[in-house]
């Protein structure tokens, strides 16, 4: 596995960043990218009209009725999220575990931001009892829920949230008067995508969801940072200017000059028009990275850990707590110190359970599965191609090297 672990990792600066693709940049993308770097100035505020265009087109193909002026693009989801958070006011809730990026935002600004455990059969959104409760005890306490973000196809754990319970948590939400902020990067990177239902809450609750998208997830690299976000078209508050969010979204956005560079606009809504080479390649780049990961879960399996099976992304979040005696036996207790004795076994960063809003004493871990592509362009390439990549030798070998850095565990 590749050894890419920064040289400092502190609780902000380790984010750590979302799974990567590890895969080259298609050719087409790259050929609109240098043939506008003669462009000298940055995207309009919230994007300029042909990209804002390309993402509404990015939603109608998905149900969503959606026109260029429900739409926002940033430069990254960061600051696109950290903007929407400010925009609406009001304190935070989050499943735990969530992405790791999603908790500075809010408390960046200094917005309280509440844990709410997910159900036993997928992360990414919360119980509907829990998150009932969790509301009447924020209450209780002063504080003033406002915001659900949540993820129905997520990192870390990467999986599916089922429809009824993105229903009954979305109906429990907006009973209580929430709004909710769906972040949908890891739609399109579905491993089986004819044998798993992924429904968006805005097809449930139109006027109270925002969706949020990072085109890194499956559209295009992760160093070309570009989001996009899509307003409710109908919802009440828009009828006034003092009170529309995408208003005062924008004005954040402004506010932090965090503006699309102009080079990268033309391959932003490029990607977003989902042209074949594009679609090829996202649906390609998801069956790879299913296939590992499934591989990877297996050998977690093996070694008596837990994970759920693997349904979209690139990782696997994996439970060691039925190692913990052979961790303990390494002076691993908690999930800090297994994250930094898997980085330096592996040669590879393996972020903690901590990172994701998980208890520290969770022996809790992501695998990222483009570590075990190869370290070379060829590799990778070569594993895209591959009907069944787990069994060319240099899978196999990184995949044999987890194997036994598990099962040293075990004993």
């Amino acid at each position: 596995m590749r050894q890419t672990a920064p040289e400092s990792r502190g609780p902000v600066r380790y984010g750590p960043p979302a799974p990567e693709p590890g895969l080259p940049v298609l050719p087409g993308l790259a050929a609109l990218l240098a043939a506008a770097v003669d462009r000298t100035g940055p995207e309009p505020p919230g994007g300029g009209p042909v990209l804002r265009e390309a993402a509404a087109g990015h939603w109608w193909r998905r149900g969503l009725r959606t026109h260029a002026e429900d739409v926002v693009a940033a430069p990254g989801a960061q600051p696109l999220l950290l903007a929407l958070i400010a925009a609406h006011g009001g304190d935070v809730l989050l499943p735990r575990p969530c992405p790791a990026w999603w908790t500075p935002q809010a408390r960046l600004i200094g917005r309280p931001a509440y844990h709410v455990p997910t159900p036993a059969e997928c992360g990414g959104v919360p119980d509907p009892f829990a998150l009932l409760e969790t509301v009447r005890r924020v209450r209780s306490e002063g504080g003033s829920p406002r915001l659900l973000l949540l993820s129905v196809a997520d990192d870390p754990t990467a999986t599916v949230a089922p429809p009824e319970l993105v229903r009954e948590a979305c109906e429990a939400a907006v009973a209580e008067g929430l709004h909710i902020i769906s972040d949908e990067t890891w739609r399109d990177t579905l491993h089986r995508p004819q044998d798993t239902v992924l429904l968006s809450p805005a097809e449930m609750c139109p006027d109270d969801v925002t969706v949020l998208t990072d085109l890194a997830g499956a559209l295009a690299p992760a160093a070309w940072p570009c989001a996009v976000a899509r307003f409710p078209p109908s919802a009440p508050s828009r009828a006034d200017r003092y009170a529309d969010h995408r208003a005062r979204a924008l004005d954040v956005l402004t506010a932090l000059g965090a503006l699309v560079p102009g080079p990268l606009a033309p391959a932003a809504a490029h990607a977003l028009d989902e042209p074949e080479d594009v679609t090829v390649r996202a649906r390609r780049t998801a069956a790879l990275h299913g296939r590992v990961a499934t591989a990877v879960h297996h050998a977690v399996l093996a070694a008596g850990a837990l994970a759920r099976p693997p349904q979209a992304g690139r990782h696997v979040y994996a439970d060691l707590g039925p190692l913990r005696a052979g961790l303990a036996a390494r002076g691993v207790t908690d999930s800090l110190e297994l994250e930094n004795h898997l980085t330096a076994r592996l040669g590879t960063p393996v972020p903690g359970g901590h990172r994701f809003g998980d208890e520290l004493g969770a022996l809790r871990a992501r695998f990222d599965t483009a570590g075990f592509l190869g370290g070379a362009e060829e590799e990778r390439t070569e594993a895209l191609a591959s009907p069944a990549p787990e069994e060319l030798p240099h899978v196999a070998r990184a995949l044999g090297a987890f194997r036994e850095a598990l099962d040293e565990l075990t004993t």
